[in-house]
């Protein structure tokens, strides 16, 4: 086995290679501190939690008067909540396990547009009968296309105004 791993003596320095320094008048150097460089290693969940911050932080804000539409996609399901920040109250909720939703559309590999069109239909009519007609839309993050581009048109077709 000696034989077959001997490739790995010649690739990297025995120890005693490793603790020479060069000497200079008899001086040893002093040792230089290494750079190290690691790269952020961050998730996409990572990133759009931070995106998500950052438009709270500027944008969007729930009031009594015009609450926030916060929407969250998982790979399973869709959930929309409209919830007055002033409060720290949810006014109005619905997602895809909503027996509404989910026996209406079988799917098994996760939410496609028709359902997110769906879910934005059950959540202006929620709103609307609460007395809800503008609310502010927090897409959560997630860029505004496909599932949640489709939540929001749906929405504003049912009566919501952002």
């Amino acid at each position: 086995m000696t034989a077959s791993l001997s490739f790995l003596h010649s690739a990297f320095p025995s120890t005693q290679q490793l603790l020479l320094r060069p000497q200079l008048n008899g001086l040893t150097s002093s040792p230089r501190p290494s750079l190290v460089v690691e790269a952020k290693a961050k998730t996409r969940r990572e990133d759009r939690t931070a995106r998500h911050i950052r438009i709270r932080k500027k944008v969007v804000e729930g009031t009594p008067e015009r609450p926030r539409l916060c929407v969250f996609r998982s790979n399973k399901h869709l959930y929309v909540q409209v919830i007055d920040d002033s409060k720290m109250h949810t006014l109005a909720s619905a997602s895809t396990m909503q027996k509404l939703i989910s026996e209406e559309f079988d799917y098994s590999c996760g939410p496609t547009i028709d359902v997110a069109k769906k879910v934005g239909e059950v959540i202006a009519k929620s709103c609307l009968e609460k007395g809800i007609t503008k609310v502010a839309f927090d897409r959560g993050g997630y860029p505004y296309h496909g599932r949640v581009e489709a939540l929001a048109e749906a929405a504003r077709e049912h009566g919501l105004q952002f």
